[in-house]
């Protein structure tokens, strides 16, 4: 049984929100009432069940915020960070991000936008995992990890004994590892780098005699590297051998394999601080054993021109800051907004969002997985496809692999890689972790990964899509009723 089964069986217990009121056409109604016969009460149920929102900021306490930066010697004045604004925004298309979209995040976002920094795209896991090794191999002070899921297989082993080695040359290790992400691993991997001196924390460990209250607490579906306060690596691929082929190399893969489609990205400057604050802000909650941080936040250098924004979420925070970050940059958007995505069930809001854009003529695309390995949340994603294509939305679904990634690209000029699925265990329920980087230049190369994987992909159109039978419908429907668990 998966991580993410266990965790959907699990949410089931818990005592959520009730859902927000939601209309349903009359129009559906009626049709499904034909469909269902005298199940429609039952079935109706099941489509409000997935209704409903997350909750959202009081944006009324926000007076005209002004966009205000950091970067590597401290916080910026109004007047540069304008300056810096005003360069970006020349010759971009035209948007609201540069406007509307950052004044929004002022305040609400909960970490400062960052110049001077290098941002560097990894496509997959053969890339992603070199780049990170390499990183590790070059420490010389700390090295702060965190993830979901590490396998003991050929690709887990190898970071294992990179950490090992590093923590016998006198670079301090910290380890985070989530206790359902990395329920098949045996605890003796995990000993092994615990009897060498690495700082080694389970997060939120199952205990069956307290398993409502650990639950409770969310699951760390993170996926960050910090070295040295200096480099630090974020995005949607975990440590296993499932990545071992990328699904951009061109070598032959191993029959009967496919390989795994992500995204990760690699960081340097001044915005390190703030990934780095986000791994200690969890190492606390979890009442990890005292460390000594005086390495971890070294003097800081400009490394390049990027804008960066790390954002953070949690459960039990008053609002998710990465989805809200997301919506404004959706409602902003005014030429594209592509979207990536390995799990997607929205909520209203987030629906809306999308809708809305595209009805204003905004260019919106959804990329999603062919297959995922929870059939569960595939059925419930397909329960929207028929309202996103009427209201113009595409939709592609990614062949010959398997999509992990977690990204959007709005105007060519916003761009998020993170861990964070578009789903209510990601929004609700599990600790997530996203960079925004703002930028035409990082803009152009996530639009020509994207516009590869669209090339890869089977576009479903509304007409396609309504001949589907009436059991996958009613497989849609009834996933749905568990929406508030994908």
């Amino acid at each position: 049984m998966t991580g993410r089964t266990l965790e959907a069986m699990n949410h089931l217990s818990l005592n959520t929100d009730p859902a927000l009121p939601c209309a349903i056409p009359a129009r559906v109604a009626a049709k499904l009432n034909r469909m269902a016969g005298k199940y429609a009460i039952a079935v109706l149920a099941v489509v409000l069940a997935g209704c409903g929102s997350l909750p959202m900021p009081d944006r009324a306490k926000l007076a005209n915020p002004v966009v205000q930066m950091e970067g590597s010697q401290g916080t910026l004045s109004t007047a540069r960070s304008a300056r810096i604004l005003e360069r970006r925004e020349t010759g971009s298309v035209e948007t609201s991000i540069f406007t509307r979209h950052l004044k929004d995040m002022e305040g609400i976002a909960g970490s400062p936008l960052v110049t001077g920094n290098k941002v560097t795209l990894l496509l997959d896991g053969p890339v992603t995992y070199q780049s990170m090794y390499d990183a590790i191999q070059g420490a010389k002070d700390s090295i702060n990890m965190e993830t979901y899921n590490i396998e003991d297989d050929e690709v887990g082993r190898r970071f294992a004994e990179a950490l090992i080695e590093k923590q016998k040359k006198g670079v301090q290790v910290n380890f985070i590892y989530d206790s359902v992400g990395s329920g098949n691993t045996p605890g003796a991997f995990f000993k092994s780098l615990a009897d060498s001196g690495v700082n080694v924390l389970e997060f939120n460990p199952i205990n069956p005699l307290l398993l409502r209250k650990k639950w409770e607490a969310g699951r760390d579906h993170r996926k960050l590297l910090v070295v040295d306060g200096k480099i630090a690596f974020l995005g949607g691929v975990n440590i296993n051998s499932v990545y071992s082929s990328g699904s951009f190399r061109s070598q032959p893969r191993t029959r009967g394999t496919q390989p795994w489609r992500d995204t990760h990205l690699r960081v340097e400057g001044p915005v390190v601080a703030e990934f780095q604050q986000l791994f200690l802000a969890t190492w606390q909650k979890q009442k990890g054993k005292q460390l000594n941080t005086e390495s971890f936040f070294p003097k800081q250098e400009s490394r390049g021109s990027a804008l960066v924004r790390a954002i953070g979420s949690s459960p039990g925070e008053p609002y998710n800051a990465i989805y809200v970050t997301l919506l404004s940059a959706i409602d902003s958007a005014e030429t594209y907004a592509y979207v990536t995505t390995a799990y997607f069930v929205p909520d209203e809001r987030l629906l809306a969002a999308l809708k809305g854009a595209a009805r204003r003529d905004v260019d919106v695309r959804l990329l999603l997985p062919d297959k995922t390995d929870w059939n569960l949340v595939s059925h419930a994603s397909h329960s929207y496809y028929d309202e996103l294509l009427s209201s113009g939305v595409k939709i592609y679904e990614r062949q010959e692999a398997l999509l992990h990634a977690k990204t959007a690209l709005i105007d060519g000029v916003w761009t998020t890689i993170g861990s964070t699925n578009l789903d209510w265990l990601s929004l609700a329920y599990n600790q997530e972790i996203n960079a925004v980087i703002l930028g035409q230049e990082f803009g152009a190369e996530m639009k020509a990964m994207l516009d590869k994987d669209i090339e890869s992909s089977r576009r479903i159109t509304l007409e396609q899509w309504r001949q589907r039978s009436i059991v996958m419908r009613l497989k849609e429907l009834g996933a749905r009723l568990l929406a508030r668990l994908l």
